[in-house]
């Protein structure tokens, strides 16, 4: 197959910094792995890291830039998190060389109170409403 250039006067440039995303992210079934918020978060992330893969978005930022609500970006950070692809240190990210194989996620049922209570956005934003009209 012989491949050429569509738009010879488009040819992309690196000019300044640079992001990029090594191929076996996508060959070895890490793109696979995330949720569809992980992906996008890690995108976000690689892009705005610097040549050491930190960045150091503040949360709110983060997400009004996604358009995602709270509850997203923690589900998001902390999946990436537990899959070993970033670190948080409750300031700084650091996007992770990608581990051996990517972290399937065992999909775990919620039965019990305490499940839903740690594991439900619903619950838990229930619980903290009912917490606070307890106050008042």
């Amino acid at each position: 197959m012989k491949k050429k250039v569509l738009q010879p006067d488009r040819i992309r440039k690196i000019n300044g910094s640079f992001a990029f995303i090594e191929h076996r992210f996508l060959r070895d079934g890490f793109f696979e792995s995330l949720t569809p918020n992980e992906l996008l978060l890690y995108l976000f992330l690689t892009l705005v890291s610097n040549q050491d893969g930190i960045s150091w978005y503040p949360y709110d930022k983060i997400c009004a830039i996604l358009k995602w609500i709270l509850d997203e970006y923690v589900d998001a950070r902390n999946g990436l998190i537990f899959k070993n692809l970033i670190a948080f240190d409750g300031h700084v990210f650091q996007v992770l060389d990608l581990p051996d194989q990517p972290l399937d996620q065992e999909i775990k049922l919620l039965k019990a109170d305490r499940d839903f209570e740690q594991n439900d956005p619903a619950t838990i934003q229930n619980l903290i409403r009912t917490s606070w009209a307890k106050k008042i």
